[in-house]
C-alpha cells in the first residue's frame, strides 16, 4: 500500500472504508511500524483539528491491528522524535547472578565430600574453609544464606553434576 497519495482526511475516511481490517498485520512489525510511519508522515501535517486526527487514528488502528494505547504510544514517539521505531526487546537482566557455576560447583564438591549434610552445617564448612583455611574460592559462597543454599541444591547446574543414576536390575531370574 502507497499512502503517499493520500493527502486529506477525507481520503483517509474513504480509505479505510474499503480496507480490510488488519491489512498488514500479517506482515510482522516491522513492516507495521513503517506503514504506521508513513501514514503519521502523510497524515499528520500541519495543525489538524481533533476530529481529523480521530480518522487518521481510526485507519491507523484498522489498518495495523494495533491496540489505542499502543498506536497513541507511536504517535508519541513520532511526534516527539519525528520517527517510529521498534523498541528493543533483547533487554539485559534486571539482577546480577550472585554464585556462579564455579560456586554451585563447590557446593556440589562439599556435598559429595559430606554426603550431602543439612544446610546449615555446610554453611558453616563454607565459612571455615575461607575463614580459617583461607580458601579464597570459597569467599562468595561463604555468606550464603542456609535457604538460598537449599535453592542452589534444586538448581539445574548442581542437580547436573550431583545426580546418579543406577540401571534398573535386569528382568526374570537366571539360575
Amino acid at each position: 500500500m502507497n499512502l503517499k497519495a493520500l493527502k486529506n482526511t477525507e481520503e483517509f475516511k474513504n480509505f479505510s472504508k474499503t480496507v480490510h481490517k488488519r491489512v498488514c498485520g500479517f506482515l510482522g512489525p516491522k513492516p507495521v511500524i513503517f506503514f504506521t510511519q508513513s501514514g503519521l508522515k502523510s497524515g499528520f501535517t500541519g495543525a489538524l483539528t481533533k476530529r481529523q486526527k480521530g480518522i487518521i487514528i481510526r485507519f491507523l488502528l484498522q489498518v495495523t491491528g494495533y491496540s489505542r494505547q499502543q498506536l497513541t504510544r507511536l504517535i508519541q514517539q513520532y511526534l516527539n522524535t519525528g520517527v517510529v521505531q521498534l523498541s528493543d526487546t533483547n533487554k539485559p537482566a534486571g539482577f546480577k547472578q550472585t554464585y556462579t557455576t564455579t560456586d554451585i560447583a563447590l557446593l556440589a564438591e562439599m556435598d559429595e565430600r559430606y554426603d550431602t549434610p543439612s544446610g546449615g552445617v555446610v554453611k558453616k564448612l563454607c565459612e571455615r574453609a575461607y575463614s580459617i583455611f583461607d580458601e579464597v574460592q570459597y569467599k562468595n559462597i561463604a555468606n550464603i544464606s542456609v535457604s538460598h543454599l537449599y535453592n542452589l541444591r534444586g538448581s539445574t547446574g548442581y542437580q547436573n553434576q550431583r545426580r546418579h543414576f543406577e540401571k534398573p536390575p535386569k528382568k526374570g531370574f537366571y539360575w
